[in-house]
């Protein structure tokens, strides 16, 4: 792994695939977070006991129920990271909790689209509100040393389903809703990356490739190990240059 760590982490929808891959990699690292915060939105599930697991092995682990689109939740989860960090904030957040349930543009409703941009859009923008205070403390911290993803740095997960510039077809992505959610997601990502330069905080959207996942399903052709392996190694280079940009898991800009 090239340069970089990161003293403590959050990762949205942490109980499966992508986002359970994370925590593993990011506990596994030799110089692991000292905090590494995993959200879900069901702790009792069956999906929820391998965290649990993990957490019962990582003492830096620390398991917070989070719903997304719920401020409610998020400002509990939030006032439960504060606690546990003391005063140190949050370092890196990444937003990773989605869905992706069918639509066709003959199939779509109303109902389909705008459920699915409450959790792939809005549910990033509460979240990144909430924590917002930590990252900035974290921020604070380390002024003067540029953008970084171990100063502070919101990543929200997208897709290259969400592209405007390169676009895959309908016949190999067929899900309207998920992809315009992203693009959305893509433009919420730009517009922090804004607002929240001054404050010392990065801000990168991040394609993990076709992952096989619940969501990526097995006829995808990339291991999740491998596509988090990739993402890490990103997150480790990020810096100004990609403030606001979207990127896949080796660092490629995805034109959106």
């Amino acid at each position: 792994m090239s340069g970089g760590h990161f003293h403590s982490v959050l990762v949205t929808g942490a109980n499966r695939g992508i986002g359970l891959e994370l925590v593993k990699q990011f506990l596994g690292q030799p110089e692991p977070p000292q905090w590494v915060f995993a959200t879900c939105r069901d702790a009792h599930g069956v999906s929820f006991q391998e965290l649990r697991l993990l957490a019962s092995r990582h003492s830096s682990l620390v398991i917070l129920q989070l719903e997304s689109t719920d401020e409610e939740s998020i400002r509990a989860a939030a006032k439960e990271a504060e606690v546990q960090l003391a005063g140190s904030g949050l370092n890196l957040l990444i937003n990773n909790a989605a869905i992706m349930p069918p639509s066709t543009l003959e199939s779509v409703t109303q109902e389909d689209m705008l459920s699915v941009y409450h959790i792939n859009t809005v549910g990033p923008m509460l979240v990144t509100k909430a924590f917002l205070p930590l990252l900035k403390a974290a921020a604070e911290r380390r002024k003067g040393t540029g953008l970084s993803c171990s100063r502070a740095a919101v990543i929200n997960v997208s897709t290259i389903g969400s592209s405007i510039g390169n676009p895959p077809s309908m016949a190999i992505f067929p899900v309207v809703s998920y992809r315009c959610s992203k693009t959305a997601l893509n433009m919420l990502t730009r517009c922090q990356a804004l607002e929240y330069k001054d404050n010392g905080i990065l801000c990168a959207a991040i394609h993990p490739g076709w992952v096989k996942t619940d969501l990526g399903t097995d006829k995808a052709e990339l291991a999740v190990e491998e596509s988090v392996c990739g993402i890490i190694e990103v997150l480790c280079s990020l810096s100004e240059e990609q403030n606001g940009r979207v990127v896949d898991w080796l660092g490629r800009p995805v034109p959106w």
